[in-house]
């Protein structure tokens, strides 16, 4: 650290988007060269909220100068870390070590803030491990995902579409929310994922993760005409979905793909994989990517098989009150 320079740790509501602007440009620069993302969108929803005041969190300080800020976002009796970012100073602190002071101080005020009963984290930015001790520390479990990646260069012929009698393709619609809702809490039921994401577990909560994608840009620009649903027609019910948005000019990212249970092992996903795919390569996109978490194997077989390969990883973390 430079002579003479200390940082302090201040609240996040006493500060305005204006102020951390170039920290916003920064962070969305890193977003851009290790996942290929345009962190645009996001930045600007998030800076409606900072003028706002309303998001729990940190900025760290620097000679009067914002240098790394953390925030959070309340979810009636859950909290979610948003995201954490410093930027690298010559002579100054290390960012990693100005972002590990950000989380322990929002983890400490949420962690003792009585009416949460549950944190989740997932900072697909900063590679696994880089802030794991901060969480554990704080009592939270610690899952390992991976960010994988498909090339679509030389991707121009159409994928043959052969389904189980009974079933349909067609594009996403609307009106399909309640529906996909309803196959995303019975899809992950027992499921590693709602151990990370608890919206799954229900159908109200599989619902506000839907919306958030699909309306509310909670993941890229929502693309339908990239997103598709296996109809079982005898129940009028979807028993497969994969959904895409756009993240920059030349990636498309897949926000979820999911088969019910009793439809597994029948080709489906692979037929979602390879629609979403023909879809985004036609929109312009030279890359598509997805998550999965590092316990489950047979997902992670079938990308590997659809030419897909692992570019990054990073950390999930769940805290759970203890009420003994």
């Amino acid at each position: 650290m430079a002579a003479g320079t200390s940082i302090d740790v201040l609240d996040l509501r006493h500060y305005s988007a204006t102020a951390l602007r170039q920290l916003l440009e920064a962070e969305g620069d890193l977003w851009r060269e290790r996942l290929n993302w345009d962190y645009r969108a996001s930045a600007r929803l998030l800076m409606q909220y900072l003028d706002n005041h309303s998001l729990p969190g940190f900025v760290a300080r620097e000679a009067d100068q914002p240098v790394g800020y953390v925030f959070g976002v309340y979810e009636e009796a859950k909290a979610v870390v948003g995201g954490v970012f410093a930027a690298e100073r010559p002579g100054g602190e290390p960012a990693r070590a100005v972002e590990g002071r950000l989380i322990r101080h929002l983890l400490e005020l949420l962690t003792n803030s009585p009416q949460l009963e549950r944190i989740e984290s997932q900072l697909l930015l900063h590679p696994s491990g880089m802030h794991a001790r901060e969480f554990r520390d704080a009592g939270f479990e610690v899952f390992r995902r991976l960010f994988m990646v498909r090339s679509l260069l030389g991707l121009w012929t159409a994928p043959k579409v052969e389904l189980p009698a009974g079933l349909e393709l067609r594009q996403w619609k609307e009106d399909d929310i309640g529906a996909a809702a309803k196959l995303i809490c019975e899809t992950y039921h027992g499921h590693p994922d709602s151990l990370i994401n608890d919206q799954y577990r229900t159908v109200h909560g599989s619902t506000r993760f839907l919306s958030n994608i699909v309306r509310y840009a909670g993941c890229g620009a929502f693309s339908a005409p990239v997103s598709h649903l296996i109809f079982d027609r005898a129940r009028r019910e979807p028993v497969a979905m994969v959904l895409g948005s756009r993240v920059s000019t030349p990636s498309g990212h897949i926000t979820q793909i999911c088969v019910h249970p009793e439809w597994r092992g029948r080709g489906l996903a692979r037929t979602l994989l390879s629609v979403a795919a023909f879809c985004f390569m036609r929109q312009g996109a030279t890359e598509i990517s997805l998550t999965v978490t590092e316990e489950n194997r047979p997902a992670i077989l079938l990308y590997e098989q659809e030419g897909y390969t692992c570019g990054h990883r990073f950390d999930a973390a769940v805290w759970q009150r203890s009420w003994v």
